[in-house]
């Protein structure tokens, strides 16, 4: 793997996430130091789906079903307030986390070509990766520094689709999840497109 992690990554790759860019104070210096999806251009995150489909099959009819798809989800907020682990990952958990899997459900179900994280995991747990790949010391020291910042709260309104150029991660479209009812009817705009 490249010392910049850009080389675990494949040209074409894609993922569904939500940007989490209120977490980018609090985490961002230490993503920058050890996790490898923020060197390649990732901002702070929760994946959705990764990987997704390959950009090639990612088409306009591709597009327009996820924009549907994501409409027919209400937009929400979710708390960070405390790590969690998985061996060798520091990351912060979202609360509540049924809707961010609700997401991941719907998109898994529509696509099986593409199930999360390649299949490799039997349960998909939501959260938001601060150090990937290290030793417990370094998560220890991550951790204690986190547990000391205030929570970070974000609305959950859109999911992001990047694309892996072969060098950087790049939003390539942005899908508006329905806005919660108030009086009439919302309704979602087509997809901003992020193509150059």
């Amino acid at each position: 793997m490249a010392a910049d992690g850009v080389g675990r990554y494949q040209a074409g790759e894609t993922a569904l996430i939500v940007k989490v860019p209120e977490a980018e104070p609090v985490v961002g210096s230490w993503r920058e130091r050890f996790d490898a999806s923020a060197r390649a251009g990732v901002p702070a995150h929760v994946s959705v789906l990764y990987p997704f489909l390959s950009q090639d099959q990612v088409d306009d009819r591709v597009l327009g079903v996820m924009s549907e798809l994501f409409c027919s989800h209400s937009a929400f907020d979710v708390r960070f307030r405390r790590c969690g682990r998985f061996p060798g990952v520091l990351y912060l958990a979202p609360e509540p986390d049924g809707r961010l899997r609700a997401l991941t459900l719907a998109v898994a179900d529509r696509w099986p070509e593409a199930p999360p994280y390649g299949g490799r995991f039997a349960e998909v747990v939501p959260h938001l990766t601060v150090a990937h790949d290290q030793e417990p010391a370094v998560l220890d020291a991550v951790e204690a520094d986190l547990a000391g910042r205030p929570p970070v709260t974000t609305r959950v309104s859109s999911v992001q689709l990047l694309v892996f150029d072969g060098t950087a991660w790049r939003e390539q479209a942005d899908f508006a999840l329905r806005a919660p009812r108030i009086s009439a009817p919302s309704t979602c705009a087509e997809p901003r497109d992020r193509k150059p």
